[in-house]
C-alpha cells in the first residue's frame, strides 16, 4: 500500500543534466517538485514541462528542486534513452529530467509505485520527504507556486500539527479545483463523470484538474489533507478520470489505496 509519509525512491534507467543523480533522500530538507511527462504527450509539451521550467527560473535550487521524469506507458519503444537525450536538448531542459526505469510490464517501476493514472503529473514532496501533492493534468500556475511557496516556508521538522495547520489555511486561501462535478468526454477520450471525496482525515490533497489532452488511464484527483492534489487537464494523456479527496490524519500505517487504482489504460 502507498504511502505518502514515506513514498518510495525514484528508480530511473537514466539520468541528464543531473551529476550525481539525485535521490529523494539526499533532497530532503528542500522541497521536490517532480514533473512526469511522455515525449508525445500535448499536456506534458504544451503545460507541464514549460512550467516546470517556470518553477525552477522562479525558485532558489538551494529550496525547490524540480525534477522531470519521462514515464513511457504508451509508444515506450519511441521513449528511448537516446530520444529523451535529444528530447532533453531541443527542449532547452536545463533542470535533472530522469527515464522511469522499465518494468517488465504496461508501466514503468516509479510510474507504478506512485500510482500515476496518466500525463502530465505533478507530485510535490516537502522538506521532509512527505508526497503532498500529486497533481494529474493541467495545474493553475498561481496555485502551484503559492502550494510551494508555503511548503518552503514550512519549517523542515514541522511536526505533523503545523502541516495539518497549513494545508488548511491553503485551503481556506486557494479555490478548490473539485468542488464541482466534471465530464470527462473533454480530450482524454473517456466520457465518465466521477467525483470522488474520500475523508481519512490525512490534509495530503491529491487533486486532478480536468480540461483535456492528457495521456493516461485513471485520472485521480486525491486530496489527502497534507496536501495531495490531481489536476487532471490541460492535454493530459489518460483513460479514465476521477478526483479524490483524501483527508487522512497523517497515519501511514492507515493510508488507503487510491479509489480506481489501476493500470493506464492506452489513450
Amino acid at each position: 500500500m502507498f504511502d505518502p509519509e514515506s513514498p518510495p525512491e525514484l528508480e530511473a534507467a537514466a539520468w541528464f543534466n543531473a551529476e550525481p543523480p539525485p535521490t529523494l533522500k539526499g533532497l530532503k530538507g528542500k522541497v521536490v517538485v517532480l514533473a512526469a511527462f511522455q515525449q508525445h504527450c500535448p499536456g506534458s509539451l504544451r503545460h507541464g514541462l514549460p512550467q516546470a521550467a517556470r518553477l525552477a527560473a522562479a525558485f532558489s535550487d538551494d529550496e525547490v528542486a524540480v525534477i522531470g521524469l519521462n514515464t513511457p506507458f504508451e509508444h515506450s519503444d519511441k521513449q528511448s534513452k537516446t530520444a529523451l537525450e535529444t528530447f532533453v536538448e531541443e527542449h532547452g531542459l536545463s533542470f535533472p529530467v530522469a527515464l522511469d526505469k522499465a518494468n517488465g510490464k504496461s508501466l514503468p517501476k516509479t510510474m507504478e509505485a506512485y500510482e500515476i493514472q496518466g500525463t502530465p503529473t505533478v507530485l510535490i514532496f516537502d522538506r521532509q520527504g512527505r508526497l503532498r501533492r500529486h497533481y494529474l493534468g493541467q495545474v493553475d500556475d498561481f496555485r502551484l507556486g503559492a502550494e510551494v511557496m508555503a511548503l518552503t516556508i514550512e519549517a523542515k521538522d514541522a511536526p505533523r500539527e503545523q502541516s495539518i495547520a497549513l494545508e488548511r489555511r491553503l485551503a481556506a486561501v486557494l479555490t478548490d479545483p473539485n468542488e464541482h462535478h466534471h465530464a470527462h468526454g473533454d480530450g482524454c477520450g473517456c466520457g465518465h463523470d466521477h467525483a470522488h471525496d474520500h475523508d481519512h482525515g490525512h490534509d495530503h490533497a491529491h487533486a486532478h484538474s480536468h480540461e483535456g489532452g492528457c495521456c493516461g488511464g485513471h485520472g485521480h484527483t486525491h486530496d489527502d489533507d497534507h496536501g495531495h492534489q490531481h489536476a487532471e487537464g490541460g492535454g493530459c494523456c489518460g483513460g479514465h478520470d476521477h478526483s479524490h479527496d483524501h483527508s487522512h490524519d497523517h497515519e501511514p500505517a492507515k493510508a488507503k489505496a487510491k479509489a480506481g487504482g489501476g493500470k493506464a489504460a492506452r489513450s
